[in-house]
């Protein structure tokens, strides 16, 4: 559905969403951190499952200079383990250390261009973005990962160098659409 996909370099749409902790979260909220990673999630996708504990660690790394945030845009409707009570019960079954946000209008996946769960976009302290894609090259076996491609992009944004790899095809479920 989405063809708008975010170039390299573009500054990060705005946004305004409630997280499941019943906050509503906006830039403004992260401006403390160099680095802001928005990765597109869900409950039910199992490449998002798959990577859920990755997500985790990757947040205590870099928890002085990245802030991950997860936003669910999934139509709630004809996914009801989408739900925003859904992500809930999973953020916490899980312990996410993040935000995890719903998109229920789905305007902001839109804006973004996402397509899929999970799809990562990491942005600089400008808010511009250096790196697009997935997680890594193995989502089933994390020991066998050749290519960390979202930890290697926030190493060398943090050491101010151009991101080796800025873009990569993200895998998993694609973003249900209402």
């Amino acid at each position: 559905m989405q063809e708008n996909k975010l170039k390299i370099d573009s500054v990060i749409p705005g946004f305004s969403l409630p997280g499941i902790d019943d906050k509503i979260y906006s830039l403004n909220d992260f401006s403390d951190k160099k680095i802001l990673i928005v990765i597109f999630s869900c409950n039910h996708c199992p490449y998002v499952q798959a990577y859920e504990e990755r997500i985790m660690k990757l947040q205590n790394e870099f928890v002085n200079d990245a802030q991950i945030i997860a936003i669910n845009s999934n139509d709630d409707v004809k996914y009801p383990d989408d739900s925003f009570e859904e992500m809930k019960k999973r953020a916490a079954a899980k312990g996410f250390n993040f935000p995890y946000l719903r998109d229920e209008s789905q305007d902001i996946a839109k804006a973004f261009g996402a397509t899929h769960t999970p799809q990562i976009f990491l942005f600089d302290s400008n808010r511009k973005l250096k790196y697009e894609g997935k997680i890594d090259d193995n989502w089933q076996e994390p020991d066998k990962v050749k290519s960390a491609y979202l930890r290697d992009a926030i190493i060398e944004v943090l050491n101010d160098k151009e991101v080796s790899v800025p873009e990569t095809f993200s895998i998993g479920c694609t973003i249900k659409w209402k």
